[in-house]
């Protein structure tokens, strides 16, 4: 029986190292990993990027497409049969819906296979027939995300960087107050332990509305089947010097480790290690309009992000003995179409200033990263309006929770984005003003055209920069 278990154990092992090889050299399928910080609208882009990638339409930058190489593309089972699949029909229907509405935002890694039929091109033109490229997308929270930046730090580390966080917030005021006269050295009790972690928990998801993005740990705003554990009853504490065995910091920090080993490393191994290719969406916009802090802490989450990733080129070698590495990153400011057409360049501009520093370390490393502004689905048109004597450039949209038709004008972006970046308590008034919080626009009625597919801004750009290559 022992040995029966020994050769099918060594038998799953070769195979699994088989069809490493065999995806390594005959072609693997691109995985496409997906994730966004708050309200970043990722089920947005992953539902519209197939939905045009089906329809064959409205993708001039993607190079093979525009050529006519892709044949067709359809939608295949997934390959995983552990991970929910992404319910594109679902969300498409909520889009296209008589009165349409953004789909509700996903909870859980999922994933989707989309296949495509391509011609080859070339040398290889006149010798091969066409091929089927395979596109794994994987979803996943962005909280997820940011909680591989705890594998290189200690509780005391977490803790003391955590709460130097919270002594500016508003949101962060009740779960200090909370801590008034604990410390480290408090001696455990569950009852206090259960109090801070659901006072804490409630900090992160008012740091959330108020458009913070360092939310760690993440499983504490999507707990699933782990809500109430132990392994998500912790939360910081004021450490000064040594605590004593029973103290209630040295159990959050058993706690905190285990949380480290039990959820964020099998996340890491299981589906964070094999992706190669990377979009992380970001709401650039809302991250201004709440201020000067979250500009700040937008930026500092971007740089933990790079860090996170494991990136380097994948050559076939290094594929089969350390297995994939994330070889290309994009970041991508969400909801261009919320501004005219002549402010996007300054978006993209500060989306590319907003990870400079850490996209440099990864190119040094061998990687390549880009930053732009997209729409997934333009919910807006433009125009242009006499104001006492002058032509303001405005949007127009549905307001979503009125349904009435709205004209707005945010403001101007500065053409150099190091005047916000750094003189962040100067924004002008005019910049995302009190009107900006009411932009909130309805998907457009009729969104899906067969034939034509969804209209967008810059997705095709998008999907030419992560896969167009490996067409």
């Amino acid at each position: 029986m022992v040995i029966n278990t020994l050769a099918r154990t060594v038998g799953d092992t070769l195979g699994a190292a088989s069809g490493q090889i065999s995806d390594t050299l005959f072609g693997a399928p691109i995985r496409l990993g997906i994730t966004g910080l708050a309200r970043s609208g990722k089920t947005v882009f992953i539902t519209s990027l197939v939905a045009n990638l089906l329809e064959q339409g409205r993708m001039a930058q993607l190079h093979a497409m525009a050529q006519g190489r892709i044949e067709t593309a359809f939608l295949q089972p997934q390959p995983n049969d552990t991970i929910a699949r992404f319910d594109y029909e679902g969300n498409l229907a909520a889009l296209t819906a008589a009165t349409p509405r953004w789909p509700d935002n996903t909870k859980t890694i999922s994933q989707l296979r989309v296949s495509l039929k391509i011609k080859p091109q070339g040398m290889l033109a006149g010798l091969r027939t066409s091929y089927v490229q395979h596109l794994d997308i994987i979803d996943y929270p962005g909280e997820w995300l940011l909680d591989l930046s705890l594998l290189d730090k200690t509780y005391e580390e977490w803790s003391q960087d955590t709460l130097a966080r919270l002594s500016y917030r508003d949101s962060a005021k009740a779960y200090l107050a909370r801590l008034d006269g604990i410390d480290g050295d408090t001696p455990l009790d569950e009852t206090l332990a259960k109090s801070l972690t659901a006072e804490f928990t409630a900090y992160l998801n008012a740091a959330r509305q108020d458009g913070y993005s360092d939310l760690t740990p993440g499983r504490f705003l999507l707990p699933g089947d782990l809500v109430g554990s132990p392994v998500l009853t912790f939360a910081p504490l004021i450490i000064e010097g040594k605590t004593a065995r029973t103290s209630l910091a040295r159990e959050f920090k058993r706690r905190y480790e285990a949380y480290k080993s039990n959820v964020v490393r099998p996340f890491f191994r299981d589906h964070f290690s094999r992706i190669d290719r990377q979009i992380v969406l970001v709401d650039v916009l809302g991250a201004l309009h709440n201020g000067p802090r979250a500009i700040e802490d937008l930026r500092r989450t971007m740089r933990d992000i790079l860090a996170a990733f494991r990136p380097g080129k994948n050559s076939t070698l290094s594929r089969l003995i350390m297995g994939a590495r994330v070889d290309r990153i994009l970041f991508t400011a969400t909801k261009a179409d919320h501004l005219h057409q002549n402010q996007h360049a300054q978006l993209n501009a500060m989306m590319q200033a907003l990870t400079d520093d850490a996209a440099r370390a990864a190119r040094f490393k061998g990687a390549q990263t880009l930053a732009l502004s997209l729409a997934s689905v333009r919910s807006t048109t433009e125009e242009t309006r006499n104001h006492q004597g002058n032509d303001v450039d405005c949007v127009r949209g549905t307001l979503l929770e009125t349904g009435k038709q709205a004209v707005f004008y945010a403001g101007t972006l500065p053409d150099d984005p190091q005047q916000v970046l750094t003189q962040t308590h100067d924004l002008p008034d005019t910049w995302l003003n009190g009107e900006f919080s009411a932009m909130r626009f309805a998907p457009p009625p009729s969104a899906l055209r067969h034939g034509k597919g969804i209209a967008h801004i810059r997705l095709d750009r998008a999907a030419e920069y992560l896969f167009g290559d490996r067409l």
